[in-house]
């Protein structure tokens, strides 16, 4: 008996490590070389000095815990499981915790720097309760801990994950800001997607959009509250946020109007909307000077949650966050902390537990249907939930709007 316990040991000890295990190194060596054959020269060619690129790589190996990583020789696949809180389940987002503290603190915020929210405002146009929203959001106004290496997180990111072009960009840019002096390299913490300070800008944005909030010559995103205010404000005004509009407005969504109408591409006045039959939840009328603009259906769980008609101002939020459910966020604690409004009329309903890959499998069926779902990534955005709406009303069925097991039929197409 112990002699063939022996051996099996032995035959455990014989067998192959895991391929991971055994290639870590040989493409951690990769990735060195290609630090310096290929990072180098761009940023070189990007007025980095060799001191700081030194700098900012000494020491620097490979994240392997980062989400989306395609070593060399693997193939990108679809996450089992969504990591992004953002992309999630809508009700888990709202939950009441996250709501209240934003709510609370942001309210202390808000008279804590009147007197510079007052200027962005004058500036930027862009109201003082959704900076202090998006700050609250970013980096729990400034006390979150930031704790990871930029130029590791960028670097991996770069060297093999999904979006390696993009990160590869943000990469150079975040040399830029150590070269430029704005930040010792050493000390360039990030979020696990590589983004930076208190607002949390990607590099290139920091270098587009980081604004002075105090006059001293300087863009602090680190260490001045003013100056990551005003950059938060020249953010959303740059990229056209409309002076004198909301974001938008929880409204009551009659059977008559499909979800499938839902998507910034489906425009027209909140006037036409409201001949169609949809309404504020409150009872009030849409404010006189909002019905000849432009608004926006938009329903982020379909028809199992709350519906709004939105204005541009709403996808501007979506600038700085891709996500429905973060602009949607912003958009109602800086209600709640000026306002003082409660919570949706309409609640979010229970959801069944799909896992992106899943999702995923959904798209793909779509798409063989000739459906725009946006890309088959497993997540659910507005492109995604109107071609299920479509589909849905294709079947002779009521649209919803949203994954459920109802639908995994379409995996199979």
């Amino acid at each position: 008996m112990v002699t063939r316990f022996l051996i099996l040991l032995m035959a455990l000890w014989l067998l192959p490590l895991p391929a991971p295990a055994q290639n870590r190194a040989k493409v951690e060596r990769q990735f060195q070389n290609w630090l310096q054959q290929e990072i180098w020269p761009e940023a070189k060619a990007a007025g980095v000095s060799r001191k700081t690129f030194k700098s900012a790589f000494s020491g620097v190996a490979l994240d392997w815990d980062l989400p989306d990583l395609v070593p060399p020789g693997s193939t990108p696949q679809v996450p089992r499981q969504q990591r992004q809180a953002e992309f999630g389940v809508p009700a888990k987002y709202f939950n009441r915790g996250g709501l209240n503290g934003a709510t609370s603190t942001g309210r202390q915020m808000l008279q804590r720097h009147a007197d510079t929210l007052a200027r962005v405002e004058a500036k930027t146009g862009v109201p003082g309760r959704i900076v202090i929203a998006i700050w609250g959001r970013e980096s729990a106004h400034g006390r979150a801990k930031i704790p990871h290496n930029v130029f590791r997180v960028l670097g991996t990111k770069a060297f093999m994950s999904t979006r390696a072009d993009y990160f590869s960009q943000e990469l150079i840019a975040a040399l830029q800001i150590a070269q430029a002096g704005h930040v010792q390299a050493s000390t360039m913490k990030s979020s696990w997607a590589g983004a930076l300070g208190q607002p949390q800008f990607m590099p290139s944005s920091f270098l587009k959009y980081a604004a002075d909030g105090t006059g001293d010559g300087r863009a602090d995103i680190w260490g001045s509250e003013a100056d990551t205010l005003m950059s938060i404000g020249h953010f959303l005004a740059e990229h056209g946020w409309q002076k004198g509009r909301d974001w938008g407005f929880e409204v009551k969504v009659p059977a008559s109007v499909s979800c499938s109408l839902e998507g910034p591409d489906q425009g027209r006045s909140i006037a036409d909307w409201e001949a169609l039959g949809i309404t504020r939840v409150s009872g009030r009328p849409f404010p006189a000077a909002e019905r000849p603009g432009q608004g926006f259906l938009m329903m982020p769980a379909g028809r199992y949650g709350p519906a709004f008609i939105v204005t541009p101002n709403f996808y501007v939020l979506k600038d700085y966050n891709k996500s429905d459910l973060y602009a949607l966020f912003v958009g109602h604690v800086g209600d709640r902390i000026q306002y003082g409004v409660g919570d949706f009329t309409a609640p979010w309903q229970g959801l069944d537990k799909l896992y992106r890959s899943e999702v995923a499998a959904m798209q793909r069926g779509l798409e063989a249907l000739d459906h725009d779902v946006g890309g088959a990534d497993g997540l659910v955005g507005f492109k995604t939930r109107r071609s299920i709406g479509l589909w849905q009303e294709s079947q002779g069925k009521e649209p919803r709007c949203f994954p459920d097991s109802s639908i995994k039929s379409l995996t199979s197409n």
